[in-house]
This record gives structure tokens, C-alpha cells and sequence, in this order.
């Protein structure tokens, strides 16, 4: 077969092109989902130096448990056992920081499983005491998903709690400023499972919406993502903020030695 030199230029440097596409990513942008259901949660990611964990949060009987469904909740998994405690012991390690170094923050997106109202009245009596550790001050940033209050509630709240907005809700600018994060999922936009290439249509869909989510000066998360290399390669050529994973050892070790 003869090769054209236009052949011979895709085949030698279009792979390079597509790295020279990929911001320099780290850890800092990798998103453990469903975090509890680790060996050892909270540390698990936090040992590879995670940039957001994810915790589902359910309130019975005055406590707040950490569980993929109710059946599952077990009465030694509490908030406040995994998660609470491991930071305020961290954060007391590191003269104040989540992490040993400084300017290096930590995301919490607790998703509210069980009614919001009470289940983030009682987060909220919960993390109080500790507010000093808390974004917009501290190094660690509370965003809640789930069962949210409206919008219009947003300001009720202290100003450590911020939430997970979506990308097709309009917004008000101070409503804006209580958005920590915006998130959808992978699957309204496409049903590419990972292999091979995305296409380029469902590619432009979710460009489109990643550059809108940006223009609002806000980081993008897109949960049930396909979860292999390919699939954090393709995500990250388009800018997703954080790459969805509940492969926390193999995307930690992946970011660490990827070549950039």
C-alpha cells in the first residue's frame, strides 16, 4: 500500500497532537465516586492525594450514615466516623491544611439520599463547630447534591455549604455564587461505552456544554462516565474538571505517569 504524506502526517502526529490537547492533569482533578464503598474510605483517595471524594448521605434517627441504599446502612459507618473525623484529624496535622502542602484544597460532594431539609439541618449542626476548615476560609469544600433546597433557599445557608448546580438550570448571579460545582450525567449526552472513539457529534454536544459550564466560571463534573483509560483520555482532551472514577488506585497511579 502506498502511503500519501498526508497518511504518513495523521499516522505519525496526530497522537502527539491529541497530548498536546490534554491539560496537564493530576490527582487534584480525579473525583472518587461512591467513596464510601472503598477498602478504606476517605483514605483510599486521600493517600492518592484526590482532589473531590463523594459521599451519599442518609439521616436516620438523628444520625447521619454513609450508604448506597438504606438497607445497606450499617450503624458503625457514620458521617462523622469516616469522613468528619479523618479530616479534622488531617487537617489538625497539617497546621490547618486538608493536604501537606498549601493551596491544595479538597472537594466533599455529599449527596443527600434521605429528605433535604433535615438531612442537611442536621450536616449543618454537624460541621459547625468546625467552620474554620471550610471553604470559602479552609481548605476543604463542602458541595451538596441530591435532594437540594431551591435555589431561592441557597442563601439560608451558611456560606461553608455550597451546591451541585446543572448545567441546563438558569441561575441568578447570587445564586451563582453558592454553586460549587456542576454536574450531569454522562449518559444524557451519549452512550459511548468507553471504547474506541466518541463520536464526533456526541463529542460537540458535550464540548458545547463543558464550554457553557465554563463561561459560567464554573468546574464541570459528568458522573457514569465510562471508566478506562480511553475514556479519561477523551474527557480530559475536552476539559472535563473532574474525572469520574471508582477505579481510585488505577487512575491515581494513570495521572502520576501519563505522558503529558
Amino acid at each position: 500500500m502506498r502511503l500519501t504524506f498526508t497518511t504518513l502526517f495523521v499516522l505519525l502526529f496526530a497522537p502527539l497532537a491529541f497530548t498536546q490537547n490534554i491539560k496537564a492533569y493530576t490527582t487534584a482533578q480525579a473525583h472518587s465516586h461512591n467513596d464510601y464503598t472503598r477498602k478504606k474510605p476517605f483514605f483510599d483517595a486521600y493517600e492518592q492525594q484526590f482532589g473531590s471524594i463523594e459521599a451519599d448521605l442518609f439521616l436516620v434517627d438523628d444520625s447521619l450514615y454513609v450508604a448506597h441504599d438504606q438497607k445497606e446502612i450499617n450503624r458503625k459507618r457514620t458521617f462523622a466516623a469516616l469522613y468528619l473525623q479523618p479530616i479534622l484529624e488531617q487537617t489538625q496535622k497539617n497546621g490547618g491544611n486538608i493536604y501537606p502542602q498549601q493551596n491544595v484544597p479538597l472537594q466533599l460532594l455529599i449527596d443527600l439520599k434521605t429528605s433535604g431539609p433535615e438531612t442537611l439541618a442536621a450536616l449543618v449542626k454537624l460541621l459547625d463547630p468546625h467552620k474554620q476548615i471550610f471553604a470559602p476560609s479552609g481548605s476543604v469544600k463542602i458541595v451538596i447534591s441530591g435532594n437540594l433546597p431551591a435555589p431561592a433557599q441557597f442563601g439560608e445557608y451558611p456560606s461553608y455549604i455550597f451546591f451541585d448546580g446543572r448545567p441546563e438550570n438558569t441561575y441568578t448571579p447570587e445564586q451563582l455564587k453558592r454553586i460549587g460545582l456542576i454536574s450531569q450525567s454522562f449518559q444524557k449526552y451519549s452512550k459511548w461505552n468507553g471504547e474506541g472513539p466518541l463520536t464526533e457529534k456526541e463529542k460537540k454536544v458535550l464540548q458545547k456544554v463543558i464550554g457553557q459550564v465554563h463561561d459560567s466560571g464554573k468546574k464541570v463534573r459528568l458522573w457514569a462516565t465510562p471508566d478506562n483509560i480511553n475514556s479519561w483520555r477523551t474527557l480530559m482532551s475536552m476539559g472535563v474538571d473532574y474525572l469520574n472514577t471508582d477505579k481510585v488506585r488505577e487512575m491515581g497511579d494513570y495521572l502520576r505517569t501519563a505522558p503529558r
